[in-house]
């Protein structure tokens, strides 16, 4: 029978990595090597994410393959899986007729071929409305796990379901203290989850809604249609990557009562194995009113220009014409208009005026 007396240190070892990430790998490669798996991982599956912690880089560089290959969560074994709604572990046999199993891409092309194809596992609801899933393997030709297996995992299911619902709560907490603690630096902020939407946002970012923010079911939206397309090209470029190289700056004009805003967006580059973290990205708003024309270095920290771009600004912002700043900063006037035109694709912004409102934090005529 597996894990024998060593079943609590198991159970202890599992919500010791429910509060500190790290211990995740080392925890599944006992698991396995109790249950003679060759592999184990653990998954964290949503819409359009995979978070995936291994025994091993080669079969979780599979999975990566197999996500992208049978669209996302798609592929047969993991619909099945979750579709047998059972609260306990459960082996291919379960789910696939016999012979069935192996005609499949999933098991012909992947799983079979590397020294795999034979797993049980169990799927994991997260209130999030991801769900996770814990994985064992084996070599096909080595048959289906054993029913005692399958009884010794179950009885460190229920302990599993606990671990995943601490893991999730711990990472809401981690959201709400970064938010509060941006507040404390006098910051408007809100932390992201996937695909823009608030999982947490300070007092000083609500103050914005509705007027500048709408938190909208679907995500965060900015209520400047220029802006918001920005920010959602922002977010879809961070959805791609899973990180973004450096903050993106999205200004915001002036309108009404508002003045000039400067939203940066901010990738979380949380631990890879951190299968539980939620943030994406934190989202910080700078409202602009500088009576007067800020400096260089501000410019470039607002709207991630380089210093030669962040140096025209600040001269365009200070009143002079692009003529003028080309020959203060030694400068060709056509350098000096080229430039400008990286300044206005950086900002968002299509005209002179607009710019220099922007940058004094006035509005704009």
């Amino acid at each position: 029978m597996p894990f024998g007396d060593g079943f609590d240190a198991l159970i202890d070892g599992l919500y010791e990595a429910a509060v500190i990430p790290e211990r995740w790998q080392g925890w599944l490669e006992g698991l396995a090597r109790d249950c003679d798996a060759t592999a184990a991982l653990f998954s964290r599956i949503g819409e359009a994410r995979l978070s995936i912690v291994s025994t091993s880089d080669t079969f979780k560089e599979m999975w990566d393959e197999i996500w992208l290959a049978q669209g996302g969560a798609q592929n047969e074994r993991t619909k099945r899986a979750v579709a047998f709604q059972h609260a306990g572990f459960i082996t291919d046999g379960d789910v696939f007729a016999p012979g069935e199993a192996e005609q499949l891409s999933l098991y012909r092309d992947f799983l079979i071929p590397r020294g795999y194809g034979s797993g049980v596992a169990t799927a994991i609801s997260i209130p999030s409305g991801d769900f996770a899933m814990v994985n064992l393997e084996k070599p096909f030709a080595a048959g289906p796990f054993p029913r005692t297996i399958v009884a010794a995992l179950d009885r460190v299911r229920p302990h599993l379901a606990r671990a995943a619902l601490i893991a999730n709560h711990l990472e809401v907490e981690r959201a709400r203290s970064a938010a509060a603690a941006l507040e404390l630096m006098r910051l408007a902020a809100a932390v992201l989850g996937k695909g823009g939407r608030i999982l947490a946002a300070n007092s000083l970012l609500t103050r914005l809604m509705p007027s500048a923010i709408e938190d909208l079911p679907s995500r965060l939206k900015l209520t400047d249609a220029g802006a918001d397309a920005l920010f959602a090209t922002a977010l879809e470029a961070l959805g791609r990557g899973g990180q973004m190289a450096a903050v993106r700056s999205i200004p915001m004009r002036a309108r009404n009562d508002l003045p000039p805003i400067i939203f940066h967006l901010v990738p979380v580059k949380g631990a890879a194995h951190d299968l539980f973290g939620q943030a994406t990205a934190i989202l910080i708003a700078t409202p602009l009113v500088q009576a007067k024309a800020p400096s260089a270095d501000l410019v470039a920290g607002l709207f991630d220009l380089s210093p030669s771009e962040a140096r025209l600004a600040a001269l365009i912002a200070g009143g002079h014409a692009p003529r003028e700043a080309a020959v203060m900063l030694g400068w060709t006037e056509g350098t000096a208009r080229t430039t400008l035109r990286q300044v206005f694709a950086k900002t968002g912004m299509t005209r002179q005026a607009d710019l220099v409102g922007l940058l004094r934090g006035a509005v704009a005529s």
